[in-house]
């Protein structure tokens, strides 16, 4: 009875720790400018962040402690008005020449026309893993929640709780997966005009200037690294660790037939099926289930 209660107490206590976690983040204790804190801002009480690109300047920030598995969620509203040129980055990242990093990038445009929604995978410092697509609503008008879920099994992209990409875990077969290093979140917004908007033919038209892209209610639902310890411990399967449940292996039919549904309507580009780019040597994982 005793070893029972016990139990309870751990797995009370680890629940209790969890729920503590699904209160928002706080752009005042959670996040520092790492340039460009000039012209950019925190307000409120510290729900919600501008990132503002002048003639002088972009901006952007990351978050003070780094995680290994979890959900991390934004809601973004994009820059509005001609963009083109500029970029809105969301992303997490480690260091160093062999970092992992999963992206989110907002690709500017002219006035009118829809945005770009840009993804990417690092693992150990290699990448070229893109897919884009079209936002099936204007991302300039409203905040809107984008979340990257990462966990043991697999990465998945969301999109106000819509799944747009799942990427898998193969590492038993010798495929790349960012399992072993923290990664911190970054957000950015900055001058991409040699590349972003028809690769570069269109350049930022300054006298739009300044833009500004609004952060609000960041949430880091996610294990904090704390060294190479947390590759075990982040991986658990425990209440605390709810990432590792059953529920998150596998997309759900719903959220399947979502994804069918924004990848049928809304892809625009896939690094797996572009055979000319990679001269027919396509990357193991496309050959590999995702959903």
């Amino acid at each position: 009875m005793r070893n029972f209660q016990a139990l309870f107490a751990i797995v009370f206590i680890s629940v209790i720790a969890f729920q503590s976690c699904l209160v928002h983040g706080n752009f005042y204790r959670d996040v520092y400018f790492n340039w460009g804190a000039k012209q950019s801002y925190i307000y409120g009480n510290g729900d919600d962040l501008n990132l503002v690109l002048n003639h002088v300047s972009g901006s952007g920030v990351q978050s003070h402690s780094a995680y290994l598995f979890g959900s991390i969620e934004m809601l973004i509203k994009l820059v509005p008005g001609n963009s083109a040129g500029t970029v809105t980055a969301y992303y997490l990242s480690s260091t160093g020449d062999y970092h992992d990093e999963i992206d989110f990038e907002f690709l500017g445009n002219s006035s009118g026309e829809p945005y770009t929604m840009h993804t990417n995978i690092f693992t150990q410092g290699k990448g070229n893993r893109e897919q884009q697509f079209k936002l099936w609503f204007d991302p300039t008008a409203d905040f809107h929640n984008y979340t990257i879920h990462w966990n043991p099994t697999a990465v998945v992209w969301y999109v106000d709780s819509i799944p747009i990409r799942v990427y898998r875990n193969y590492m038993h077969e010798g495929i790349g997966f960012p399992n072993q290093q923290g990664m911190q979140v970054y957000s950015s917004l900055w001058n991409a005009d040699n590349w972003a908007t028809r690769g570069g033919l269109v350049k930022i038209d300054w006298s739009c200037a300044p833009f500004m892209a609004g952060l609000r209610k960041f949430n880091a639902r996610a294990c904090k690294w704390n060294g190479p310890l947390s590759i075990f411990q982040c991986a658990f399967p425990t209440p605390a660790n709810w990432w590792t449940s059953p529920a998150y292996k596998q997309l759900s039919w719903e959220q399947q037939g979502k994804l069918k549904w924004v990848r049928d309507n809304y892809m625009i580009y896939n690094y797996c099926t572009d055979y000319k780019r990679f001269n027919g040597q396509m990357a193991p994982e496309c050959y590999k289930p995702q959903y």
